[in-house]
């Protein structure tokens, strides 16, 4: 198929791969963080990591927006169906993130709480349509991506007079995430993650555009490749960061071209700018509190706000103490740093949620690297 099998090539991966294993200079390492998880499991899943030079370290970042939601988020969720007895409405891998007190909303809807998952937003709306005698909550998370259709329902949801349908909002924005992550301690001073370049989100990069990414190629002096999905969008959008990297360059290159332009989706834009507006701050998994990097629904839609309409109360909670997600999300861990990986913890029972959804970098290396691991550490004590 188109755009599918094309970029599915293995010849044509070798052969990029050996132009950037000859044009990586032997005299200097390459740091690339693949920002969005989709990259992280492309990367695992198709080998990527193996075709590259030494040299050439590819960083996870916090781009799997499963992962990045604070414990406190979910015991929120799990409050709204056991609390006040509504039907809360979310995507699948949000069911089974680790909560407070070893619950999760997998464990809760177990347990009696009215918790559907459901594979849109207008799922959810479909159901408080159908269910008027009850108080239907979507739990509305993710990056750009995922936020122009949540737009889209309540302003559905307004035009038809919905008074039981709400949205506890928890989308969260990339630019200041990258931001944060150029800013931390182990980045800007203590130099203990070195990053050298970014490979840019694919569809979140559809709806905002590659114009946001030019201030880190600016102001970061950081080079930025936009890719797609697919084994031989990641490793073109690696050869040109390492062309960039070589000529001095730090700007903003688009290898996603069939799907995104310089200001994305105007439409879509449009919808959420209508619909949300910044929150001052909000906590990330890994990341803490971030300025400006999250949204919440503005005052014109406060009907529909679950945090107004039911009075939620934000409490931050800490990760488990044996769980390395904080440390990976910020690339300063990998996924086989942590103690408890493949053992205590693993996708049938994760500990933390980086081994929830497959974007994740933990569940990307349990289902694609770990038996790699096992052999090669045979080889190491049979040699």
């Amino acid at each position: 198929m188109k755009y599918i099998d094309e970029f599915r090539d293995g010849e044509l991966a070798r052969r990029i791969a050996a132009r950037i294993t000859a044009e990586a200079r032997p005299d200097r390492s390459y740091h690339l963080m693949e920002f969005c998880g989709g990259h992280t499991h492309a990367i695992s899943r198709y080998g990527i990591k193996d075709l590259l030079p030494e040299n050439v370290e590819m960083v996870h970042g916090p781009g799997c927006p499963v992962c990045v939601l604070p414990i406190g988020r979910i015991d929120n969720a799990i409050e709204l169906a056991t609390e006040h007895g509504a039907i809360v409405c979310t995507y699948a891998d949000t069911m089974r993130v680790p909560a407070s007190g070893g619950l999760s909303l997998m464990k809760a809807k177990a347990r009696g709480a009215d918790i559907r998952m459901v594979y849109s937003a207008a799922d959810a709306l479909k159901l408080a349509q159908d269910n008027p005698q009850r108080e239907v909550v979507f739990f509305a998370i993710g990056f750009e991506t995922t936020t122009p259709p949540t737009a889209i329902v309540i302003r559905q949801a307004q035009a038809l007079g919905l008074a039981n349908f709400s949205v506890f909002c928890n989308h969260v924005l990339t630019p200041a995430a990258i931001t944060h992550i150029l800013e931390s301690p182990e980045v800007r001073e203590l130099g203990t993650v070195p990053l050298d370049g970014f490979i840019g989100p694919a569809h979140v990069s559809t709806v905002i555009g590659s114009q946001p990414y030019e201030y880190f190629a600016e102001e970061y002096q950081r080079p930025v490749v936009i890719a797609g999905f697919e084994p031989l969008d990641v490793m073109q959008a690696i050869l040109m960061l390492v062309r960039q990297l070589n000529e001095g360059r730090a700007e903003v290159e688009n290898e996603f071209t069939r799907a995104v332009t310089r200001d994305g989706n105007e439409k879509a834009k449009s919808l959420v700018a209508d619909v949300f507006e910044l929150r001052p701050s909000f906590e990330w998994r890994g990341l803490g509190e971030v300025p400006y990097s999250a949204l919440r629904i503005k005052e014109v839609y406060a009907d529909f706000d679950a945090e107004r309409r039911f009075g939620i109360v934000y409490r931050p909670v800490a990760d488990n103490k044996a769980c390395e997600c904080g440390a990976i999300l910020r690339g300063v861990k990998k996924p086989t740093n942590c103690k408890v990986f493949g053992s205590v913890c693993t996708p049938e029972n994760p500990i933390g949620s980086c081994m929830v959804s497959s974007e994740g970098a933990c569940a990307a290396h349990y289902t694609y690297g770990r038996f790699k691991d096992v052999a090669i550490k045979a080889a190491e004590v049979v040699g």
